[in-house]
């Protein structure tokens, strides 16, 4: 095996590194769902793969905004993985994302699709 081919853990870690990239892309007071990442990523059947790299984010020398992160409806599925039971909600209102009954508020209108947004 020549020294460019990846192991199934160093592909795992690039596709993770890959999903941190486009999530630190994503503009405040704006959100995106796991499977547009996924499907921006040319994988569009791996949404749940992008959510375990949003859970190991920590894992990440820069600051990764998970908050912008949610369910292709707009839930804050994600919302347990934080710090505190409210953390995603709080820091997405910091960003002036109305946030009601663990769904974001007017949820296409925040919406911001990478394969729109990133010209692909």
């Amino acid at each position: 095996m020549s020294p460019e081919a990846k192991t199934p853990q160093s592909k795992k870690e690039s596709f993770f590194q890959d999903v941190w990239d486009v999530v630190k892309l994503i503009p405040k007071g704006r959100v995106t769902s796991y499977g547009a990442i996924a499907k921006y990523l040319g994988s569009p059947g791996a949404a749940r793969m992008v959510g375990w790299a949003m859970n190991a984010c920590h894992a990440s020398v820069q600051p990764i905004p998970a908050q912008r992160v949610v369910n292709r409806i707009g839930m804050l599925s994600g919302a347990a993985h934080f710090a505190g039971p409210n953390l995603m909600q709080e820091l997405l209102e910091s960003e002036g994302i109305r946030v009601q009954n663990n769904q974001v508020v007017d949820f296409q209108k925040h919406f911001w699709d990478p394969m729109t947004e990133l010209g692909l």
